[in-house]
């Protein structure tokens, strides 16, 4: 399934040197999300932030006119390798921008960096790529997959959890999750559960749960996985008795569907919708009256994509055909975070604060997630120092 998306604008003057021919070639980018399935709205929330951004910039880049090329990877990486290359070989795409999976990005990350072209990570960032492995084509707009896990980890040994039962999805970022998680905590974790990623039915794990009465519950569960373990866990009784500290399982993506099952339950972010700074307001504001639904940490980083790609493009004035130098325009990030204080690591991950959030229902019933305390201040993940990769 592919939607192709062309986005243009009256002529603009420029304050840069340019060959005529190159001011009207328009730049094309490719975005790769799950559009289909329980993670759909994962997908949705990415591709409609990147529009959003591409909408502010008055449809250029550069002074160049963009034409955006969307297609679903369908959650599944035998597919994703073959849709990534179709933008690649056929669309002829300047930058490829997603995926939302850990597992998707390791089976497309090798097709667009040998063809180099840059590739954009907008939720996606695995360990794999962030140490020795790291690529010069290669930038990521979200964080290091443990970093996020790491708050959870932070505040449960902060709050003196003692006895805390670990659940997460059996794939990269599951595994990645626990190991940022068990970075700070030192309490006894009484259940390590791996679920499948298709999993709809908790309550076997709901069951254990209740029998072992752990301190608190870490999980990571993203898209339906989140929809239906939190219906589920508040429903079996356990919301009030055991709390829920976890990663992009109550998030905008999920909470339309969550709703008041969500409500209390905390989170860790880079992010949250009730951040203080006018870009955000701004950012926030437009976002919901474009798609009526609250943005989350999928729609920003996907809009601070765009605006990074905006930067360096017009940081090397037009001109694509220089590698080294995009990268170079890339690397500097000379844009306006929506986060606010931004920069990107040696291994072209970012540098940027962390919070623990809150599940609240607003005056105006709809749901979000709201920052409680920041955890960690200008942090880098720890994988960087292996980073050998320069542009």
């Amino acid at each position: 399934m592919k939607m192709q998306l062309t986005l243009t604008a009256a002529a603009l003057l420029l304050g840069t040197a340019m060959s005529p021919a190159l001011a009207q070639e328009k730049i094309k980018l490719g975005v790769i999300v799950t559009l289909s399935g329980p993670a759909a709205a994962l997908g949705q929330q990415v591709r409609d932030g990147f529009a959003l951004a591409v909408k502010d910039l008055g449809s250029k880049m550069g002074g160049r006119d963009v034409e955006v090329v969307v297609v679903d990877d369908e959650l599944k990486p035998d597919a994703a390798v073959t849709k990534v290359k179709g933008l690649l070989e056929r669309e002829k795409v300047d930058f490829v921008v997603g995926p939302i999976f850990s597992n998707i990005l390791q089976a497309i990350h090798r097709p667009v960096t040998e063809s180099k072209v840059f590739l954009i990570s907008p939720n996606a960032g695995p360990s794999t790529f962030a140490g020795k492995d790291c690529n010069p084509f290669f930038y990521v707009t979200s964080y290091q997959n443990d970093q996020v896990h790491e708050i959870l980890g932070k505040v449960a040994q902060d709050r003196g959890y003692k006895r805390m039962y670990l659940m997460v999805p059996n794939y990269q970022a599951g595994k990645d999750s626990v190991a940022g998680f068990k970075l700070d905590y030192k309490g006894e974790i009484v259940e390590e559960s791996y679920m499948p990623l298709n999993t709809l039915d908790f309550q076997p794990e709901l069951s254990k749960i209740s029998s072992q009465k752990p301190d608190a519950l870490f999980t990571f569960m993203p898209g339906g996985l989140g929809v239906n373990l939190v219906k589920q866990y508040r429903q079996a009784g356990l919301a009030d008795s055991i709390p829920v500290l976890s990663a992009f399982t109550v998030d905008e993506s999920t909470l339309p569907a969550q709703q008041d099952a969500a409500v209390g339950m905390f989170g860790g972010a880079n992010w949250a919708p009730n951040l203080d700074n006018p870009q955000n307001k701004k950012f926030v504001a437009a976002y919901e009256a474009a798609y009526n639904v609250v943005p989350g940490t999928y729609a920003f980083q996907a809009y601070d994509a765009a605006m990074l790609i905006d930067s360096a493009i017009r940081g090397v004035k037009g001109d694509l055909s220089k590698k080294d130098a995009v990268g170079a325009a890339l690397k500097k990030a000379d844009f306006t975070s929506l986060r606010g204080a931004f920069k990107f690591n040696t291994n072209g991950y970012p540098i940027q604060d962390f919070y623990l959030t809150k599940v609240a229902k607003r005056p105006d019933g709809k749901f979000q997630t709201e920052i409680v305390q920041k955890v960690f201040e200008n942090y880098g993940d720890r994988y960087a120092k292996d980073c050998k990769a320069t542009n």
